[in-house]
């Protein structure tokens, strides 16, 4: 029976995300500043004119559905590989469709996801082809251009940044998903805020949730303690290696350096949050001290030296409360650089002045023959001297005295410099 009235195969539908992507440049959502009537990709569509381009943004801000819809309304071939499934015999397979499209009349857009995957020689193998007007280029990427692709293949193409999608973008992608599905989603307002700050902008994720609560979240409404545990929260974008690490680095020293305590705490917290190694911003909190805090507070190296023995003894998560008070101690405190101005300064000066040799007279002479012609000759034992203080010149003779170190008028500084004075007067007042 079953073979003459065989069951039809179930219907699958599309993702929710997939059906509604945007069909036209101006409905995609939180990329104004690309796909306006000013924006570059708006002014490419209106004069006809399509070059290679580098998308480059957060996943799930829209560089695909870009990369389609600049195909359909320029009238263009659509290709598409990832650089993730894609080695060079596809690439051959593409540029020879490419070329056999253009022999009729036909323009090809090739659009590359996560174009970054491929190595130098891969991404040289594009640049004929581009060059030859054979294939429009639309890369994707999520990590920095400027490291993650070579400098001939940046020459050929515009790099355009996408936004991760804000509160309001992605406001209207709910909206889209309720008129999709014909029924609002079963949320509290304060649990419809939750769900979209717990997407971190990312599109994608925040539709595939709303498709999930649609289908499967009843009639009742959830609040935000319902929501989480009905949902799981997407994980912050971070790679330890790549553009997430370093901007989140980046973000906490200057917070430090500019003493907003409130700042340095919510980056510190981010990149712990998101799985980053302790020890590494033990690390930079370290550098920081030394770097930017100095002699102006001499406790900083002090208590970020401890924070460090601290975590090594307690471990995760005890063991972090000694980085964030180091880190409030570091933001807190007064700042200088002039210990590391003095550094470059000095280090310069060593380079620049080769191999002179110190006077004859702070030289050890440890033998005789050494003593015999003038090693430690006239020495000045400081000691012994009216004050502590011989006043004695310890340069090369070819050199003039130099002043690297200038402290700042900030902290303990401030006492280093009346000691510098000090001694300063001493040698004026002996001559």
């Amino acid at each position: 029976m079953s073979d003459l009235f065989p069951q039809a195969a179930p219907v699958v539908r599309a993702p929710l995300a997939d059906r509604l992507r945007p069909e036209r440049l101006a409905d995609v959502v939180g990329q104004d500043h690309l796909t306006g009537p000013q924006g570059p990709l708006g002014r490419m569509v209106a004069q006809g004119s399509l070059s290679s381009i580098i998308l480059w943004g957060p996943p799930g801000t829209g560089k695909t559905s870009i990369a389609k819809l600049l195909a359909a309304e320029a009238g263009m071939r659509f290709a598409m590989i990832s650089a993730v499934f894609s080695g060079v015999a596809d690439l051959k397979k593409q540029f020879a469709e490419a070329e056999l499209a253009q022999s009729r009349g036909q323009r090809t857009l090739l659009f590359v996801d996560e174009i970054h995957r491929f190595n130098r020689a891969q991404q040289d193998g594009f640049l004929p082809f581009v060059e030859q007007g054979i294939v429009v280029l639309i890369g994707a990427t999520t990590e920095n251009p400027s490291f993650a692709l070579n400098a001939a293949l940046l020459s050929r193409a515009q790099v355009l940044v996408l936004n991760r999608l804000d509160e309001v973008a992605l406001d209207q992608l709910l909206a889209r998903a309720e008129a999709e599905m014909g029924r609002t989603l079963p949320l509290t307002a304060d649990a419809r805020s939750a769900l979209i700050n717990n997407s971190d902008g990312d599109g994608r994720f925040l539709l595939n949730q709303a498709e999930t609560l649609l289908e499967l979240g009843g009639d009742e409404p959830l609040d935000p303690a319902g929501l989480s545990a009905f949902l799981h929260r997407r994980m912050p974008v971070y790679d330890k290696d790549r553009d997430g690490h370093y901007n989140l680095i980046s973000a906490l020293h200057k917070s430090l350096r500019g003493s907003d305590a409130q700042a340095s705490l919510y980056y510190l917290a981010r990149m712990l949050v998101a799985g980053e190694d302790p020890l590494y911003v033990l690390r930079r909190l370290v550098r920081f001290a030394s770097e930017d805090v100095g002699l102006a507070d001499p406790q900083a190296l002090v208590q970020c030296l401890a924070a460090k023995d601290a975590y090594d003894f307690l471990g995760s998560p005890e063991g972090e409360l000694a980085i964030v008070q180091a880190c409030l101690y570091l933001a807190t405190a007064p700042k200088s650089n002039a210990a590391y101005k003095a550094q470059k300064s000095a280090f310069k000066t060593a380079k620049d002045t080769g191999s002179l040799s110190p006077p004859k007279s702070i030289l050890n002479a440890p033998t005789k023959l050494m003593k015999d012609i003038g090693y430690g000759e006239g020495y000045a034992y400081d000691h012994d001297a009216k004050d502590g203080f011989s006043g004695s010149d310890y340069w090369p003779e070819e050199m003039q005295p130099q002043t690297f170190y200038a402290p700042s008028p900030r902290g303990f500084e401030v006492k280093i410099a009346e000691r510098l004075a000090y001694w300063a007067k001493l040698k004026a007042d002996r001559g």
